[in-house]
């Protein structure tokens, strides 16, 4: 997914004390900046869909555009939904995992 940062964020990870949590998010925080960026994802994922869709239709009523940019655009949009079934696939299967362990 382009544009998506998977580095730890400024305030989980404080790296000048030795990897100690001095400031970590409080549950509510975590759980909204976690939302935030999900749907920031699939916003993108959503817009790469909705420009192949418009190049698509403008290719098809006869409009001067390329074929080219129809096609990497249609493969954008396919690459960027694969990648986003795959990280639902990732995090469903580690959800199963963490149902299964025993406390």
């Amino acid at each position: 997914m382009q544009g998506v940062n998977l580095s730890p964020g400024n305030r989980v990870f404080d790296t000048s004390n030795q990897g100690i949590q001095t400031n970590p998010y409080k549950p509510y925080e975590a759980q909204q900046s976690f939302a935030s960026v999900l749907k920031q994802s699939i916003d993108k994922v959503n817009e790469a869909q909705g420009v192949s869709d418009n190049l698509t239709e403008k290719m098809a009523k006869g409009e001067n555009i390329d074929l080219h940019q129809v096609m990497i655009a249609s493969q954008k949009a396919s690459i960027t939904m694969q990648a986003t079934l795959e990280v639902r696939n990732k995090v469903v299967e580690a959800y199963q995992e963490m149902m299964r362990m025993s406390v």
